[in-house]
This record gives structure tokens, sequence and C-alpha cells, in this order.
């Protein structure tokens, strides 16, 4: 078995690897797989850790990110030049997304977004494995024959999960979370402005939308927009703002009317 020494985990990691890589028997590689496994827990538990609060016991997060790990440490290829966790990451994560698609929902989405996640996490591992990274929503639909707008959608539909309860413990140490509750919300304001925009925002082509989701709320390159959507940089520069143009024209213009109903109710 190897010495840690004084290596650091990612070099400690890589020689294990290499080890497996060219080990002879199957107990061995076994054996070397789990020294690989015990190295990156700690990774996999703070990966975990980034999605605590959401509805779903730590515990069952962990374990997933955990088996997660094992599945990575089996499949992975190695090579001198391929960094593990590049590899290891998106692989945990991905299996947490899908955790809470498959056991998080207290709202299901349509139908049709749950068929799409089905054939999504069939090509998902496909190209994780063959990219060694995460791969684009422009990549996914192409392999899985979806569209690109419904893979989009189906990837971001991981927000309706179970609520937390208010008599529940909201951190280590204790007290519930609706002791954790202020008067004064900042989400408000926020809240506010999705009132205003949603009749805006209904308005628009089913393109349209994609392309606002992408850049604001994924925050994805114009290059992958244009991907995705089938047009150039240039055309999706032009079209986001004319698009912004034509949104804000149409919000002065709702102003305008409320400041006007205002009045007449004033004066009435």
């Amino acid at each position: 078995m190897l010495e840690a020494g004084s290596l650091s985990r990612g070099e400690r990691t890589q020689r294990l690897l290499q080890a497996v890589h060219v080990a002879t028997s199957a107990k061995e590689r076994a054996q070397l797989e789990l020294c690989v496994v015990e190295t990156n827990m700690v990774v996999a538990a703070q990966i975990a850790a980034r999605y605590r609060g959401r509805g779903i016991a730590h515990d069952d997060l962990e374990q997933v990110a955990y088996l997660a790990l094992v599945k990575a440490v089996r499949r992975y290829e190695f090579a001198e030049d391929r960094n593990f966790l590049s590899f290891a990451v998106p692989t945990i994560r991905g299996e947490i997304r899908r955790y809470f698609r498959d056991q998080g929902w207290t709202i299901r989405p349509p139908r049709s977004v749950q068929e799409a996640q089905t054939r999504i996490r069939g090509v998902e591992d496909e190209l994780l494995h063959e990219l060694g990274r995460a791969p684009r929503p422009s990549e996914i639909a192409e392999r899985s024959g979806l569209d690109a707008g419904l893979v989009v959608e189906a990837l971001a539909a991981t927000g309706c999960f179970r609520p937390s309860s208010l008599e529940g413990s909201a951190t280590d140490e204790g007290g519930r979370v609706q002791e954790w509750l202020g008067d004064d919300d900042p989400e408000f304001g926020s809240a506010e402005a999705r009132t205003v925009l949603a009749p805006l925002l209904a308005g628009l082509t089913r393109r349209e939308r994609l392309m606002l989701e992408m850049r604001f709320f994924r925050g994805a390159t114009q290059k992958e927009i244009g991907d995705t959507v089938g047009v150039t940089q240039m055309q999706v520069s032009r079209l986001l703002s004319d698009l912004m143009g034509r949104l804000r024209a149409q919000l002065v213009s709702a102003d305008e009317r409320d400041e006007h109903e205002r009045r007449s109710t004033t004066l009435a």
C-alpha cells in the first residue's frame, strides 16, 4: 500500500489511481479503489453540505455523495494529465441533483419534464464519462434527441422540494427555523419585480424565454446560447439587445398606465 507521507490529497489520489491502473488482480484493485474513496470522502461531504436545508436530510445527501464518489472511482479512466476531481465532482453533483429530482418533489413537474429528465439521466453519465466534465444543455439535447428548450427546463426543474418544517432545527447548534425568520425579507423586492415582469415574459416566444433564462439565470455565455438556439454569437447579442429594449419599453408603458389609473382614481 502507498505511504501517505507529506503528499497532498490530490497527489495521493493520483498515485493511488495510477496503481489501480496497473493492478493485476481484482483484489488489489478493489483495495486501492477503497483507498481513493477514503481519501476523497471529505470532498464528497463538502459537496453534499452545499445542498443542506433544501428539504432532504443531510445524512441522506452524504450517503448519495459517497455512493457517487464510489461510482466515479470505478468509472474513472486514468491519464497522467486528467485530474480525478474534474471528473468526480460533476459526477457527485449530478447524482445529488438526480436524488432531489426523484425524492424531493412536493409539486411534481409536468409529465413532459419528468419524461425528459428520465432520458437526460440516461445520456448525462455517458457524456460525463466521454467529456470528463459536466455536459452542456446543447450537448445533452443533441445526444438525447430532445428539444434544447425542454432540456434546459428539465435541468432547471430542481426547486420544488419538500419544505422544511418550521419546527425543525435550523442549525447544527439547534434552534427552530421559525426563530430565524425576520420581519423584513430582502426577497420581497425581487418578488415584486417578478410580479411586474411576469405578464411581460408571458408574451415572449419560447426561444426568447430560453435565451433570457440561460443568460441571466444560468450564466451562460452568448456562444453557449447561440449553440443551444441555433444562431451565431453576434445574432445572440443583437437578439438580446432588442429583447431587453422591448421589455424596457413595455415596462415603462405599464408604469405610465398604472400612474394614469392612480391619478384617475384620486380625482374621482
